[in-house]
């Protein structure tokens, strides 16, 4: 288990949560720093601790990253411009539901819309059972709380064998994903949202990853983890804002573990 420890690092103006040894890249700190970044994405930095998560899975600028899902393009304003020199990203982008349409049409405009970081990107689609592309194409690839949705679509065995082809022999797969209490059997739909990390971890090394270490860089002792609508009514969602908002945004975002595998 490897746990990092708090500390503050401050690179261009920016809190980060870090092990004692942690060192933010130029290049990456100057992504994360970028005026360019949507500020609502910036405002979740607090919760998704980018510096620190992009250096527990060893980023390097040099490399070809594919992220699943990329969602609204957190990780993409910062992954692209960070690899657009020397190395590639990659977006693994879903279709099929009217939901995954409208965001997959959101990202594409918001990938035309700002050339200067965005013009190196390529995108390839999610499409279950079907390979990302060119088997043993990317040094790293990163999934960011989809495992839960691919699990309520009882895909998730299949998404995880198709990431496990499209990754280099050597290469790292970094995950992260709501907690589940292990006070608690694992729902096999996740409804919650929250997975239990051994289960995780157990499913994850059956599509043939080797676990390599975890970090805690996303726990959040606040989250119970009990709650009307699941995680959804923590932020960013609020679901139950007409509830009882102040008590959702006390709690913050949710407790996460983070997994390292790499590909044997």
């Amino acid at each position: 288990m490897h746990n990092l420890s708090r500390r503050t690092v401050i690179v261009a103006g920016l809190a980060f949560a870090a092990s004692p040894a942690f060192a933010v890249a130029p290049g990456l700190a100057g992504a994360i720093a970028s005026p360019r970044r949507t500020p609502a994405n910036v405002k979740r930095d607090k919760y998704r601790h980018p510096a620190a998560s992009l250096e527990f899975f060893g980023l390097q600028p040099t490399q070809s990253v594919l992220e699943i899902e990329p969602g609204g393009g957190y990780w993409t304003e910062i992954l692209a411009p960070y690899l657009k020199a020397k190395g590639h990203y990659t977006a693994a982008i879903p279709g099929g539901t009217p939901e995954a349409e409208k965001q997959q049409a959101a990202l594409l405009k918001k990938l035309g819309a700002d050339p200067a970081d965005f013009s190196q990107v390529s995108t390839v689609p999610l499409t279950v059972g079907q390979p990302l592309g060119d088997a043993n194409s990317y040094d790293l690839i990163l999934s960011f709380r989809n495992l839960h949705n691919w699990l309520e679509a009882g895909n998730a065995a299949v998404v995880l064998g198709t990431i496990f082809a499209a990754l280099k022999q050597g290469g790292t797969f970094g995950i992260e994903d709501h907690r589940a209490s292990t006070s608690t059997p694992q729902d096999p739909k996740a409804k919650s949202g929250y997975v239990r990390q051994d289960y995780a971890q157990k499913l994850i090394e059956t599509a043939g990853f080797q676990f390599v270490e975890s970090s805690e860089i996303g726990a959040n002792p606040k989250d119970t983890k009990n709650y009307p609508d699941g995680v959804w009514d923590l932020p960013p969602t609020l679901r139950q804002a007409a509830v009882n908002k102040a008590k959702y945004l006390a709690i913050g975002e949710s407790d996460r573990w983070t997994l390292k595998f790499v590909k044997p």
